[in-house]
Formats: structure tokens, C-alpha cells, sequence
């Protein structure tokens, strides 16, 4: 396995401070066709991604542990967990995105889980990063919705989802990560985006609905930090080539 990369949080923050859009394309171990693996790290390498996230709101695969040492060994990209529960920590990984879903009221998923994981953390090298995340209706029911029993925010309703996201912020979380889901219908709405941004230190990462490489672009134009690309790339491996 190749030396783990560190400081990603860091190297987050340079980003935006030099104005550097960043790209996750997140991976979905269920999703994953082991045998089309290697074409699969081809793309990506030919993408603009400048991270791997890996994870998903229900994991059931057990080739988690096997496809981040895969991932590790083939690219040179950092590979950062993006998990549903504690049961997808593995120090395989370079980082772990350290979620409390800040628009739930759900306790297993704002503090039980984070609970349970951090002993485990403990005992890793994983560079823990906090991330406050808040799910965005989107248009239809999304697997983070039905999973996590919590109703996302309401698209129109900007000045809670601001309060939401500044509470998020002075309670240390270190990113925002501002969701649709995985097959939203819609995207976050772009003047969400934008208020966000304006109102908050801390990068913003932006995910779900994003269909193609305009809507990549709009939500940087809006101040998305860090772009996450899942639906789409798996659906069609030469989506960056369109």
C-alpha cells in the first residue's frame, strides 16, 4: 500500500484560498463491478478529479476494505471516506469525513454514530475531518432521507438552511457539505449555494443532482469549494469526456 497522504483538510483550505476548484468522484462500494475496475480508475485518472470519496448511505458490500487498497495502490488521488455509519471505517483510507447531519433531528445521526465511531477512529491514522451536513430537498426521496429517517431541508426555505449551516460552522465543523442526495432530481439551488458561501468561512462542498459538466461550473460560479460527482460518473464512465 502506498504512504497515506496528509493534511487533505489543509490542502482543502489552500485550495480556496488560491481560488483552486476542487472534484470528488464518489464511489459507492455497492455500486462497484469489481471486474471493471481498472477501466474504471483509467477514467478517473483522465478526469479532473482531485479526490476519491468511497462510501454510501447503506454499505452492504464487503469489499470495502479491498476496493480503498485498490484505489490507494492504482491512483494517486486522496481517498477519503464518506460513510453512512461507523460500520464504514477502515484505515485503509487517507481521511474520513467525520458527518453530523445537521438537518435531522435524528440523534443516531447527529451524535449515536459519532459516538460509536470515534473509539474506533482512535485507533487509526485516518485524518479525521468534521463535517457539518445538511441535506436539501430535492425533488424526490433520496437513500439519505429513507436511511437516516429525516426530512431534508426545504429548497426555498434559504434563511434556515444559512442559520443551519452557521450553527454548523461555529460549532467547529471544519467543512460544509451542502447534499441533494444520491439521484436527486434536483440540485442544490444555485442561490443556496451563493449564501451560503457569502455567509460562512469554512469551504463548501456541494453534491447530488449535478448531471453533467455545466452544472459542475454553476456551482462553483455559486462558491462550491469542492464538487461531488456519484450518480452521473456511475452511470457513464466517460462523463467528463462529454
Amino acid at each position: 500500500m502506498k504512504q497515506k497522504i496528509s493534511n487533505i483538510h489543509q490542502q482543502i483550505l489552500e485550495a480556496k484560498k488560491n481560488g483552486q476548484k476542487l472534484l470528488a468522484i464518489l464511489l459507492d462500494p455497492d455500486k462497484i463491478v469489481w471486474e471493471n475496475l481498472d477501466h474504471l480508475v483509467v477514467k478517473i485518472k483522465q478526469s479532473p478529479a482531485t479526490h476519491i470519496f468511497v462510501g454510501g448511505s447503506i454499505v452492504k458490500a464487503t469489499i470495502l476494505e479491498d476496493l480503498l487498497a485498490e484505489l490507494k495502490q492504482k491512483t494517486n488521488l486522496p481517498v477519503v471516506i464518506f460513510p453512512g455509519d461507523p460500520s464504514q471505517i477502515s484505515p485503509q483510507a487517507d481521511a474520513i469525513l467525520f458527518l453530523s447531519l445537521l438537518s435531522g433531528r435524528n440523534p443516531d445521526y447527529l451524535i449515536e454514530y459519532q459516538v460509536q465511531a470515534a473509539p474506533i477512529l482512535k485507533k487509526t491514522n485516518l485524518e479525521v475531518i468534521s463535517t457539518g451536513y445538511i441535506l436539501i430537498e430535492s425533488g424526490n426521496e433520496t437513500a439519505v432521507a429513507r436511511v437516516s429517517k429525516t426530512k431534508p431541508l426545504n429548497r426555498e426555505n434559504l434563511d434556515l438552511v444559512l442559520a443551519t449551516a452557521l450553527a454548523g460552522e461555529m460549532l467547529g465543523n471544519k467543512l460544509m457539505y451542502l447534499e441533494a442526495g444520491s439521484g436527486a432530481k434536483n440540485a442544490v439551488p444555485l442561490e443556496m449555494i451563493q449564501l451560503i458561501a457569502q455567509n460562512i468561512e469554512i469551504p463548501i462542498i456541494v453534491g447530488g443532482g449535478i448531471v453533467d459538466l455545466h452544472g459542475i461550473q454553476k456551482a462553483y460560479k455559486a462558491g462550491a469549494d469542492l464538487v461531488v460527482i456519484g450518480t452521473a460518473f456511475e452511470n457513464d464512465s466517460h462523463f467528463f469526456e462529454s
